[in-house]
Formats: structure tokens, sequence, C-alpha cells
């Protein structure tokens, strides 16, 4: 008879995993809890008085006086928030997201002892390339919504069906409907690791990942560590900057003697981004993230100003003339951070990675050490924009490097038609 219970236990989870069929049935608890690897279906349903509350709070908030500057030196202005969060508070819709997503294959499972929510879409293609993706902050599973299509249908997007892909978005954990971590050392190693037991969870053997913004650090970590099965990884933030250079620009040094024009155009952006005070958020989240967790956990407006504080957004419109940037879109996204009540916990990462430094140091993502094949996409609007020069110096088995002319830091949710063409040519290689 357990033999008979774990052999249906093993059945029920490859047959939902496949992001088939309907709710599960009841298996007996201690099988349950024996195998602790249990798959469960997922379904967002926010309770009414929850959205009620919310547009209370944003109705009830209490605004500054405006900025003294003209530009956003001082932060995010007045004039460009207050009517974001006024529309937020009266005409947003968070059913249509809800929606959206549940028209999609969710799941939870618990792993390291915590519940990982993901997204897993199988293509109707055979022998897809499974691909494991891997959001940010202030950025969620809500960026990649958009690529889901155009990865596991490449036919309908212009691929052939040799393009396609098996897509898993997780929700990174302390973000959005993935469980929060209680205690600590929960940097980008140990999700790596999670990760790659959840693709041997879901019966994959070969497969890649991808990130950007924090997905970069996982998907490196992942590579460094060499789980079981992955062939390669895909970042669009990758660390590059040579230690000699980490060093000057910690100190504000002036640009080394040299460097190319496109080093010293990297070298110069990174080095005004300091000076203009572009990362104090991760300063700030890196050093006290539940100090900055009581106000963005209190006010709808600070949690929306925080995030919109972010270089990222700082060419978004937040326009619903713009449909890959709209208000909507945006207000979406800081939705799931309010609903979730994930502004402290995801915060934490940054005290977790070690008081904020950035992920653009190739010696602090010792890359040196990964030997798995790396490419990289470049978006023109990125925070900076990676030379090949250093990249090639950084990964020493880079297989990709390509410089695209749309997009920016999410790039995923800007320009998901181009960023799938990326991710198909980045690894078709790996597919052999």
């Amino acid at each position: 008879m357990t033999r008979l219970i774990k052999t249906l236990a093993a059945v029920t989870l490859w047959f939902f995993a496949s992001g088939i069929g309907g709710a599960p049935p009841v298996l007996e608890a201690n099988a349950q809890a024996a195998e602790d690897t249990s798959i469960t279906p997922f379904t967002i349903h926010v309770p009414e008085e929850e959205l009620t509350q919310l547009k209370r709070r944003i109705q009830e908030t209490r605004w500054p006086d405006a900025e003294t500057v003209t530009d956003q030196s001082q932060g995010i202005q007045l004039a460009k928030l207050k009517p974001l969060v006024e529309y937020w508070g009266s005409d947003y819709d968070w059913r249509k997201v809800e929606a959206r997503v549940n028209a999609l294959p969710q799941f939870t499972t618990r792993i390291d002892g915590i519940d990982i929510y993901f997204i897993h879409v199988r293509s109707k293609h055979p022998n897809a390339l499974p691909v494991i993706i891997t959001h940010g902050w202030p950025g969620s599973v809500f960026e990649q919504l958009k690529i889901i299509d155009p990865l596991t249908n490449p036919t309908a997007h212009g691929g052939q069906p040799e393009d396609a892909f098996d897509v898993i978005i997780p929700s990174m954990p302390g973000y959005g409907f993935s469980g929060k971590p209680t205690g600590t050392g929960w940097g980008p190693d140990r999700t790596a690791k999670v990760w790659a037991e959840l693709m041997k969870r879901l019966g994959y053997t070969r497969y890649v990942a991808q990130g950007g913004d924090w997905g970069s650090p996982v998907s490196s970590a992942m590579a460094r560590q060499v789980p079981e099965g992955l062939l390669g990884i895909h970042i669009n933030l990758p660390a590059i900057v040579p230690p000699e250079i980490a060093a000057v620009l910690a100190v504000g040094g002036p640009a080394p003697e040299g460097l190319t024009e496109k080093e010293r155009e990297t070298f110069d952006a990174l080095a005004a981004a300091g000076k203009m005070g572009n990362r104090s958020y991760a300063t700030m989240m890196g050093t006290r993230p539940q100090t900055v967790g009581y106000a963005i956990t209190d006010s709808p407006a600070g949690l929306a100003a925080w995030m919109l504080g972010h270089p990222g957004f700082s060419r978004w419109t937040y326009s619903n003339d713009d449909p890959e940037k709209s208000v909507d879109e945006v207000l979406d996204d800081v939705t799931l951070y309010w609903l979730t009540n994930s502004a402290t916990s995801s915060g934490r990462l940054y005290w977790e990675y070690g008081g904020g430094r950035s992920p653009a140091l190739s010696a602090g993502e010792m890359t040196s050490e990964i030997a798995l094949p790396v490419a990289i996409t470049v978006f023109p609007f990125e925070n900076y924009r990676a030379p090949e020069t250093w990249a090639r110096r950084a990964y020493r088995n880079l297989i990709y490097f390509h410089e695209v002319d749309k997009g920016g830091h999410f790039a995923a949710w800007e320009q998901p038609e181009l960023f799938s063409a990326e991710l198909r040519a980045a690894f078709k290689s790996l597919r052999q």
C-alpha cells in the first residue's frame, strides 16, 4: 500500500507540473508529508475587502510639497507621481491582471523550507528547451508575461518550431506569492540552488537559465554551481566591470588611460550614476531594509514612489498610449507588492547581498569561476552598456554577445518580441 501511495503521488506530481488538468486529487496526508515535494496548482484571488482598503488608503494620501528643482535629482517628481497614484485609487482594476495570470498554469512547491510560486507553461512543440527566467527588484513575474507566448509558440512570432521553449518563471523568495524567508542567508546563491531543485522536481534533465537585474546574479550563481542539467545562461545585466576599474569607481577617480571608446562610455555612465545617487535605494535596502520597510509597507503612495524611483523606470511615461509601458502595467507591479505585503521582505535581498554592492562587478560575481556557456544581450537603455571587451574578459566561455537598438532595464517587459528573439539566438547552439 505504501508503494502504491508513493506511485500515485509521483504520477500526480508529473501530471500537474506539466501545466494540464484541474485540482489534484486528495492524497493521504502522511504520504504528502513524507514526500514534501508536492506541486500544487495555484490561483490568485485577492479578497475584495483588501482592494477596497487599498483604494481607501490611496485616497487618504498625505502629499508632500513639490520638489524644488526641475529634474529628478531630488527623487521622483510630484507632478509625475500624483496623477498615477490618483488613477490607482480610482479607475485601476486589479482584476484584469488577476484574470490574465490565472489563465496561465501556476503552481507552488516547498523547497528549502519555503513555498515557491511559479508559472510553468509547456510548449506544444516537441523537444522544447526548458528555460527558467528570474526577475528582479522592483520587478516581478509580471515582467515576463509578454514573452511566454513568443517563447512557447515561436511559429506565431517569426520563429521556427525548433526554437520553442518550455517557460518556468518563479517568484523569488520574499517576492510576490512566494513565501518570505524567516531567517538569513537567502542571497542569490541559495536561490540558485532552489531553482536547480525546482527544475529537477519538474523532471527536466536539460535546461537553460535567464536573468536580468537580480536574475543575473541568480543565473550566474547557477552557472558557478553547475547543477546537473544546466546547459548555459543568458543575462542582460552582466557583471563586467574589471577589478581595477571598480577600484577607481569606488573612490570617484578619473577614468584610467587606455580605455576604448565603449569602455570609456561605460565608465562615465557608472561614475555619473554614482555621483547622482542612482543606487541610493540599493544602499538603503542594503543596510536598513527594515527601517525603509515600515514606510513603504504602510503607504501605497510611498511604495509607488520608492519603486518607481528605480532608474530602470526613468524613461517610462506611465501612459496608456504606450502598450508596453502603460499606467496599468506599472500599477500591476506595484499592486502585487502591496497585496502580498512584500515591500520589506523583497528589499532584504539587498542586505543579504552585502550592503547593496553593485552586481556589475566581475570580482563580486566571481565570473572567473563560471565555465558554462554564457550569452549576453546589451539593451541600449540599461543602467550601463556592457563593452564586449570587458564581457569577454569576465566570462571565459562567452558564446553570444549582441547589442540591440531598443529596450532598457526591464527588457522583457519593454521589448518582448525582441527579447524573445534574443533568447532564441543566444541558446541556439545549446539545443544540439
